[in-house]
């Protein structure tokens, strides 16, 4: 059964589900500013943080927040925090794509004084699936318990990338890497949606993900999905990945070795 802080995460992202089904079905009149120089938000965005920080205020009052839009909010317990992507996929919801989601994670610094994430759920509306994961507890797709997949030649596997960060001069290094492993009959994709992407790894639907550049709301939730599903997290380094890390490879475990071995190579 979901501990009881699972089922407050998992009811506050629920709830913010349907508003933007609402707003994907009338995703031409959606009203949309300029965010940074980097990409688009829409109104949506804002107002579904909103919500999700107002919803888990009410059931933990005392928990402080670092939110894509919002910044950081320091609570009264300040080791602890929620992470929130209010739609991560933002530029599909914009075309109408359906391939975007909600991230919640949830940080808690323990006695080493180490940021670890504790909890985590990601949402997908369209849908209708909820992702979620408790330290030590195991992930879990709805009521069904996730493992990763047990691909272990990547001619087999399915694997996913993100484009990087405007700016950071990454676009030649990925589309080498990309270019690597289709050479070896690997099927590459971009989906756009780095959150839900972690939680198909976790759910064996893909094999490897990597990201050149990455942000704590991107893949908090999504990183212990994937470890409690039996995966590893990493940064490119090969080294254990933390949500601040500045980019990020995961995989079955099985493939963790090849995978990295391609990418040092097209470093």
């Amino acid at each position: 059964m979901p501990s009881a802080l699972i089922n407050v995460m998992s009811a506050a992202v629920v709830k913010a589900g349907k508003g933007l089904l609402r707003d994907f079905g009338e995703v031409d009149r959606l009203q949309i500013s300029r965010k940074g120089t980097a990409d688009f938000v829409t109104s949506t965005d804002l107002r579904t943080e909103k919500f999700l920080q107002k919803e888990l205020l009410a059931v933990r009052p005392l928990f402080g927040f670092l939110l894509e839009e919002g910044g950081e909010v320091v609570g009264k317990d300040a080791k602890t925090r929620w992470i929130i992507d209010p739609i991560d996929g933002t530029s599909n919801f914009i075309h109408a794509v359906p391939y975007f989601c909600i991230s919640v994670g949830l940080e808690r610094t323990n006695e080493k004084g180490e940021a670890e994430i504790i909890a985590g759920v990601i949402y997908d509306p369209i849908h209708n699936e909820l992702f979620a994961a408790e330290k030590g507890q195991g992930a879990f797709l709805n009521d069904r318990k996730l493992k990763v997949s047990a691909r272990n030649t990547i001619e087999d596997s399915l694997l996913v990338t993100g484009k990087a960060a405007r700016n950071t001069g990454y676009d030649q290094e990925m589309f080498d890497l990309a270019s690597r492993l289709s050479a070896t009959g690997a099927i590459v994709r971009y989906f756009g949606a780095t959150a839900l992407d972690l939680a198909y790894l976790a759910a064996g639907r893909l094999d490897a993900c990597w990201y050149y550049t990455v942000k704590p709301w991107d893949i908090a939730a999504g990183m212990l999905l994937i470890s409690e599903a039996g995966g590893m997290v990493q940064d490119m380094d090969g080294k254990p990945a933390t949500p601040y890390s500045k980019n990020l490879i995961c995989t079955n475990k099985l493939l963790q070795e090849p995978v990295l071995k391609l990418l040092a190579k097209a470093a």
